[in-house]
Formats: structure tokens, C-alpha cells, sequence
């Protein structure tokens, strides 16, 4: 009895896939009964197909039969059986098919292999001491590098695929019995609902889960880095891996988290503590230094010291644009430099950088076109904004906004715009957590990892911010 012809499905396979270049098929005859094997040339291990499928099968003397084929003679690990329905989806995860027309089953072989690069530093979370590993675009490898660290039974790591042509694998991942219940939930409910047509990388997916997709503020963390997802996972926090992307998400995500770094859990507590004060101080600097110095310039210049009022009249005299239009110049001038360097070839980005910052500079100032002062100041403040490189897009908005205020109201719009940024990260919540936690609301335990850090041995409990199940963890 002839349950399935081979040549038939091999061809509606192929029509299915639109005859694409890298289909491929093979058959195999003995007698009465017929193989097919039908799979992507592009994405499978030919040398592992051939040793592993292909050649069993081929010096195999006896009558086969399919659980002899599936049992015996495949040396393979991941094998299944699938319906006639999935043949396709199985072929484009990089399965090889097998037909036969002598069982009703199709098997279904995992021979998925395609170019990947090795883990390495991440050049956006290079670290002085601790672990250098990256993650990389393949989510098996990212999985492996949580595995090797997570070897719990608690860890769960549930799929779905999101994409109506992608398909892309995204993997939400959390310690079981710690992170909480409702964060869990909401997360899968809103990667549920994300309809989309691909999903290139995990930053399509991050605006579909912020709680105010219209908000100025980071709400969900990333990295690069093994060690800080897993550490953020013992917190009780949740892990997404998006395939094709060395990106994973983090989430609750709370402001204080920017003002830290790995480097400070691999170094002495105290000079942790002084790091993160620079930090929070660049961050101030970068912030308001430019409507600050506008401010002073324009209204209130009578507070200034005489000698610096005097040296700032001197370099200022004769200009020919306003203090304000100035400082907008020059912000938008470094704010060029830093598109144009960032998107040329590294051997001419450098350069490029240092003839725009040095000759430009240097030639507008002489030229009397801007002040020293100007340019100090903003330097200062795009410098300032690299203390803390994870808020560099809110900051440099921001930092346009109070050149606005400050060139506009004084000292009384700066005062203002703070007020109001503090008022409204204040009532900012993120699945279910403050944004400023631990200091609104004030979390006495979690304070031991804020802007000063305590010994790692002190932290006994898991940040509250979070509401994990389990509190202790020391």
C-alpha cells in the first residue's frame, strides 16, 4: 500500500516555497519503496546530512520500515513527527523532511546551521575586570551562555514567535518562584499582541512593550552582557531574547539601574559609590550646563564673579549672532559631528571628529563667529553625557529643551523644567514598578545598591522594587 507519493509532495513543497534557489531534495529507491528528503541547502549542515541521514539509509540491506528509519539509522538527536500540514514551517526552521511511500508519518530532522559569529566583548559594555562574553545573534548561543551560568531547574524559558513573515523566535525567560507573577503575565500578554510583519531585532519589538510608548524616558532595560541578565534575573526580573539580535530586554526597568555598571560589582564598594556619584554629577552637567550658562549669560550675570563676568564680556564682544542663537549653533554643530562620525567607516569617522572638534573650532573662534566659553560649555555638557552612555538619546533632547527654557526664562525655566521632569518620573510606574525607586518611594533595604553601594555580602535581599516572590537571597 503506497500511503503518500513522493514526487508529488516533493513538488508542492517546492510550489510552496515559490521554487526557490536553495530548495533541495533527494530520493532514495530500493525496490518498491521510495524516500524523499526535502529540505534548504541554505540553512542545513550538508556535511551532517550526509552522515547522519543519507548514509545509513544507503547501507541499510534490510526492508525498511519507518520506525527502523526513525530508531535505527537516523543519528540524530532532534527528530520528531509532524503532519503533512507542517511540512513547510518545519523546512524553514531548518529541518530536513523525510517521505516515504510506506508509513503515513513524516519525520521531521533539526540540521539547522547557519553563519554565526563567537562570543566576544561587546563593544558597548567593555569592562576593566569580570566577564567579557557578548551575546550574539544566534538565541541558541545566548541561551547556552544563560545555561552556563543558571543551572537551576527554575529557570523557564518559554518561546513564541512573533512576525507574520518573519516568524522570529522570541524567548521570555525568568526564575521561576521569584519574578513576579503579574510582571510574567503582563509581558506575555503584550508579546501576544504584538501583531507585526517581521521582527528584525529586539528593538522592534521594545516599543510594543513599554507601558507609555509616547514617553521621552527609557522604561525597559538592555544589554549586551550574560552577566548583568542574569544577575537581573535573580533580582526577579524578566529576560527576552530576540533571535537575530545581541540585544536582550530586561524588564521591570527602574532609573537608578543607568547609574550602575558591571564594573561596580567587580571593584572595591567604596570607589563603586564614588563612580556613580561622577555619574549622577555628569549626568546634572550634561543636563542643564548649557541653559544654565544661557541663563546666567542673559539674566542674571550679576551673580557671576567679576573676573569670569569680565573674561566672558572680553571673549563674547563683537559676536554676531545672540548668546542664545550661539549656543544653538555650537549644540547643533557637535550634534553633527557626532551623526557625521558615527555613521562613516571607523578609519575616517576619527578623523573626521578630530578635524570637525579641532579646525572648526579653533577656526570659529578665531573667526569671532562663537566664543571660547560657548564651546567649553557644550563640550562639557556632550562629554557629561557619555558618563552615562544608556540615556544619551532622552539627554540630548533634553539638553535642547533647556537651552530653550534657560535662553528664554532664565534660572526660573531651568527650575521649572526640573520640577516638572522630577514631578513626572515621580508618578511614572513600569509593570507594576516606581521609576525612581528606591528613593520614591523610599525602600530602605534596596538603598544598599543606589547611588552608594554597599558590600555585595550586606545585600540579603532581592530589590523590593520588583516585588519578587522570594525576598531573601543570601
Amino acid at each position: 500500500m503506497s500511503y503518500f507519493n513522493v514526487e508529488k509532495e516533493v513538488k508542492e513543497a517546492k510550489k510552496s516555497l515559490n521554487e526557490c534557489v536553495d530548495f533541495s531534495y533527494r530520493y532514495f529507491k530500493r525496490g518498491e519503496q521510495k524516500i524523499a528528503f526535502v529540505y534548504l541547502k541554505s540553512i542545513i549542515d550538508p556535511s551532517l546530512f550526509s552522515s547522519a541521514i543519507y548514509f545509513p539509509i544507503q547501507t541499510y540491506d534490510d526492508k525498511f520500515t519507518f520506525e527502523v528509519i526513525k530508531n535505527d539509522l537516523i543519528k540524530c538527536v532532534d527528530i520528531k513527527e509532524v503532519k503533512k500540514k507542517d511540512i513547510v514551517k518545519e523546512i524553514l526552521d531548518g529541518r530536513v523532511i523525510l517521505l516515504t511511500n510506506f508509513s503515513e508519518k513524516i519525520l521531521s530532522v533539526d540540521l539547522l546551521k547557519f553563519p554565526t559569529r563567537t562570543p566576544s566583548e561587546p563593544p558597548t559594555s567593555p569592562v576593566i575586570q569580570g566577564p567579557r562574553e557578548g551575546f550574539v545573534e544566534d538565541m541558541q548561543t545566548n541561551i547556552t551562555l544563560l545555561r552556563r551560568r543558571i543551572k537551576s531547574q527554575d529557570l523557564v524559558m518559554d518561546v513564541v514567535r512573533i512576525g507574520n513573515q518573519t516568524q522570529t523566535k522570541v524567548c521570555i525567560t525568568y526564575l521561576k518562584g521569584v519574578a513576579n507573577k503579574k510582571i510574567v503575565t503582563l509581558v506575555r500578554q503584550k508579546l501576544n499582541n504584538i501583531k507585526i510583519d517581521g521582527v528584525l531585532d529586539s528593538y522592534n519589538i521594545l516599543y510594543c512593550l513599554e507601558e507609555r510608548p509616547g514617553s521621552l524616558f527609557k522604561q525597559i532595560g538592555n544589554t549586551e552582557k550574560p552577566d548583568i541578565v542574569v544577575s537581573k534575573l535573580l533580582e526577579g526580573k524578566v529576560a527576552i531574547i530576540v533571535d537575530n539580535s545581541p540585544i536582550v530586554l530586561t524588564i521591570p526597568f527602574i532609573f537608578i539601574e543607568d547609574l550602575q555598571n558591571s564594573n561596580d560589582y567587580y571593584t572595591n564598594h567604596h570607589y563603586s559609590s564614588f563612580v556613580r556619584i561622577i555619574r549622577f554629577l555628569g549626568l546634572l552637567i550634561a543636563l542643564i550646563a548649557p541653559g544654565f550658562y544661557l541663563a546666567l549669560q542673559l539674566f542674571h550675570y550679576n551673580i557671576l564673579p567679576l573676573n569670569f563676568l569680565i573674561t566672558i564680556a572680553d571673549t563674547t564682544q563683537g559676536l554676531p549672532f545672540t548668546p542664545f542663537l550661539e549656543i544653538l549653533f555650537i549644540f547643533l554643530l557637535f550634534q553633527v559631528l557626532y551623526e557625521v562620525s558615527l555613521r562613516l567607516p571607523s578609519y575616517l569617522g576619527l578623523a573626521t571628529s578630530v578635524v570637525g572638534a579641532l579646525i572648526l573650532g579653533d577656526t570659529g573662534v578665531k573667526a569671532g563667529l562663537i566664543s571660547p566659553p560657548g564651546v567649553i560649555i557644550v563640550a562639557l555638557s556632550k562629554i557629561a553625557l557619555y558618563t552615562i552612555p544608556e540615556q544619551a538619546p532622552q539627554i540630548t533632547v533634553l539638553q535642547l529643551v533647556f537651552i530653550v527654557l534657560g535662553g528664554s526664562l532664565g534660572l526660573a525655566g531651568i527650575v521649572s523644567g526640573m520640577v516638572y521632569i522630577g514631578n513626572y518620573l515621580n508618578n511614572f510606574d513600569s509593570f507594576f514598578t516606581p521609576y525612581l525607586a528606591p528613593y520614591s518611594p523610599r525602600i530602605n533595604e534596596d538603598l544598599k545598591d543606589a547611588l552608594l553601594m554597599n558590600p555585595t555580602y550586606s545585600m540579603r535581599h532581592r530589590p523590593r522594587s520588583f516585588s519578587p516572590q522570594k525576598k531573601e537571597r543570601l
